[in-house]
């Protein structure tokens, strides 16, 4: 894809593929499941999922661009992170319900709501879905759960739409993702310990990027996520979060799991993010790891992996490749531009309502 020197990783700006790490990326391939995943999703699955991961990157560069120039004062981004994302959302039913954190965004534009969503809401705008409350959207229509500030939160929330699956027999999961850090919070347990005891369809993606807010984890907690399955009497998988394909074979496997009333299933995806807990702290990220880490993380890119893979599948996609990818990049870089200008019309010609804001707020 191309690169953006402005704002993206100095890593990423002059990205080669490299010999080592695209043999163990075609290697992964050739795995049985994640064999199955490439034949399941065909030419228009793989079409799907490379928009999709451009989506992702292009949606936070152009809240990056919005920081940089003042239209906002920071960003939750996931610059490195698109893969859990992405292979995840595509490897789900159309009735199932998924609760992104909120820098799983793409989450939200990929289960089919507008991406202008995203944008207007960061920008506070009366005609977003929040009408300008808060930057945390969902719609249940779509399937999307709102994210909740505290990472970790939703996985009881998304315990409960399990239940009510279970408790319905309606063949559908509930998908949520938290952060390596947060597995150390109380309402994960309690909710995979509902899940659990109820072998409910709950699947918790941990996002493993070594690092909580601006803690580095320890090799104790990366130990001890490994076994946190085991610890639920639950089907535990591990993946690399940043091959995309594998993340869908990953997510595939918990949903049938899940269908077949033997959940929860708790996903452990390895992956790094490229920026801080929000973009006003990204000195503090390149200070929590060395440079060689973020080299070495760099030559995984899961956008530039797929798409050289991509480049060698002309077979498969049925179309020459290399025009047919910049074809679709330009048409993802249209849509992300639009809704973004779009939305700062709305700044400009949808004020908040403050005499609604306290509309559709409760109290006990």
């Amino acid at each position: 894809m191309k690169r953006y020197p402005a704002y993206d990783p100095i890593e990423y700006q002059q990205w080669q593929p490299d010999p080592e790490v695209m043999k163990q990326y075609q290697q992964t391939i050739e795995q049985p499941q994640v064999k199955a995943s490439v034949e399941s999703l065909g030419a228009a699955g793989m079409i799907q999922l490379y928009k999709g991961l451009l989506r992702a990157r292009l949606h936070d560069i152009a809240l990056k661009r919005w920081v940089r120039t003042g239209v906002i004062t920071k960003a939750w981004l996931g610059c490195g992170e698109e893969a859990v994302t992405i292979g995840a959302c595509h490897a789900l039913g159309p009735d199932d319900v998924v609760g992104p954190m909120i820098r799983n965004a793409a989450a939200t534009f990929e289960r089919g709501i507008p991406i202008a969503e995203s944008f207007r809401s960061y920008l506070a705008t009366g005609d977003g879905i929040t009408q300008g409350r808060d930057l945390h959207f969902g719609d249940l229509a779509h399937g999307v759960v709102a994210p909740i500030s505290h990472v970790g939160d939703l996985v009881p929330v998304c315990a409960g739409f399990a239940l009510s699956f279970q408790l319905q027999k309606e063949p559908r999961v509930a998908l949520t993702w938290v952060g390596d850090g947060s597995t150390r919070t109380g309402a994960v347990h309690e909710g995979l310990s509902l899940a659990s005891s109820r072998s409910l369809p709950l699947i918790v993606i941990i996002e493993d990027n070594a690092v909580a807010l601006g803690t580095r984890r320890d090799d104790r907690l990366g130990n001890s996520l490994s076994n946190m399955a085991a610890s639920y009497d639950s089907v535990g998988i591990e993946c690399d979060g940043n091959h995309v394909l594998e993340v869908h074979a990953a997510v595939t496997k918990a949903r049938e799991v899940c269908l077949e009333g033997k959940g929860p299933v708790i996903i452990l995806a390895r992956t790094f993010r490229f920026g801080g807990h929000a973009t006003h702290d990204e000195a503090e990220a390149r200070a929590l790891f060395k440079p060689q880490e973020f080299k070495d993380w760099a030559l995984r890119d899961p956008i530039g992996c797929f798409e050289e893979w991509l480049l060698g599948q002309g077979e498969l996609l049925a179309v020459d490749p290399r025009p047919a990818l910049q074809e679709w990049e330009q048409q993802v870089i249209e849509e992300v531009e639009k809704a973004a200008e779009d939305s700062l019309q709305s700044r400009k010609n949808s004020i908040p309502d403050a005499a609604a804001m306290l509309g559709d707020v409760f109290a006990g």
